[in-house]
């Protein structure tokens, strides 16, 4: 893939759109680098997970998991569903498991 070359005579309206996607990029990777979000997203993209189970999974309490889970919440990457009193989450953005399929395969296959 190649990347685009900014030239001088861009025009004002392009660099706009590219300072929107930048910015949107930018809070996109700010929300997944966290390593706690990080890992919460890479066992979602397992599949669907109550809080409890991401307690567990993650060996953390469940104040910092929710913690975790508001923040993906509020960047639109997970989306919650109750059950009685269970709430499950699941991946709501395609994009962090292309990103999480990237960072997997740069930082734990072997690939260094």
């Amino acid at each position: 893939m190649a990347l685009p070359v900014i030239t001088e005579d861009i025009s004002d309206a392009e660099m706009d759109r590219m300072m929107r996607n930048a910015c949107d990029a930018s809070a996109f990777l700010k929300a997944i680098s966290h390593e706690g979000r990080l890992m919460i997203l890479c066992h979602l993209a397992t599949g669907e997970k109550s809080v409890t189970e991401l307690e567990e999974l993650l060996s953390a309490r469940q104040a910092a998991v929710s913690q975790q889970l508001s923040r993906l919440r509020t960047e639109g990457l997970v989306t919650p569903r109750r059950e009685g009193k269970a709430i499950y989450y699941s991946l709501a953005d395609q994009r962090a498991v292309r990103i999480l399929d990237v960072v997997y395969d740069l930082f734990c296959n072997g690939n260094r």
